[in-house]
């Protein structure tokens, strides 16, 4: 790697870091709730009434009550861990299918 494109990795995860924290910080008291609870606010102002769901999750089905929160972040994390997963998996497909293209290519010309 580049001193160019380390010093650019850095200031990226910089930025990240900052977009993330910047807010913690700078708004004091703020409440951070989920867009479920911002989404049924919502629509209970628009139509007057309480907002009553559709389903109930199957997950709360098959326990008979809602998921503890660790349980709920433990599910989100496995879900992230394997959409994570299956899109590295596919972006080294992507750079080794270029690298053999180009290997392929050096080979014909000669």
């Amino acid at each position: 790697m580049t001193s160019q494109n380390k010093k650019i990795v850095a200031t990226l995860l910089i930025l990240a870091f900052l977009i993330a924290a910047v807010p913690l910080f700078a708004i004091k008291g703020a409440e951070f709730g989920g867009s479920d609870d911002a989404g049924s606010q919502m629509i209970s102002e628009i139509q007057g009434t309480e907002y009553e769901p559709w389903f109930t999750p199957i997950m709360e089905t098959f326990i008979d009550g809602e998921l503890p929160g660790e349980v709920e972040s433990l599910l989100f994390c496995i879900q992230t861990g394997i959409g994570v997963g299956v899109l590295a998996f596919f972006m080294g497909r992507f750079v080794e299918r270029k690298k053999w293209q180009d290997k392929a290519k050096g080979e014909r010309v000669r």
